[in-house]
């Protein structure tokens, strides 16, 4: 077992206050690709990873996890998303130089205050 590790994401979970509400906003606002809804749980695409958004159990809080969306142009990106009404805490920004590209970051929040983020490895040109 000195091999394993994990590395290929199948799905991600996020606790929403309302379901039909995030479903909205996912679906319509963001744009992504509504696959079911099974009993307190709703189910998207995320080019082959799931997204799943699910009521809270009893007694159970509301915990998220960021989930980064990586796109090409992040400035168009976060145009398209604020024409929406997507409110962003700030605009796109430099976060960090790596080897061989520049990591840009836009953070937002879904209707139930779950943090969100766009970001884009922009390459430099030598």
């Amino acid at each position: 077992m000195a091999s394993f590790g994990l590395s290929a994401i199948g799905q991600v979970a996020i606790t929403v206050g309302d379901l039909d509400r995030a479903i909205g906003f996912y679906r319509d606002t963001l744009g992504m690709r509504f696959l079911f809804r099974a009993q307190n749980m709703a189910f998207f695409d995320c080019a082959g990873v799931r997204l799943m958004l699910g009521l809270p159990e009893a007694n159970q809080g509301t915990f998220s996890s960021v989930i980064y969306y990586k796109v090409d142009d992040i400035e168009a990106a976060a145009q398209a998303l604020g024409s929406r009404g997507v409110a962003f805490e700030h605009p796109p920004q430099w976060i960090a130089k790596m080897p061989d590209h520049d990591l840009w970051m836009a953070f937002f929040r879904d209707p139930d205050r779950n943090m969100l983020a766009l970001m884009c490895e922009r390459q430099r040109h030598r």
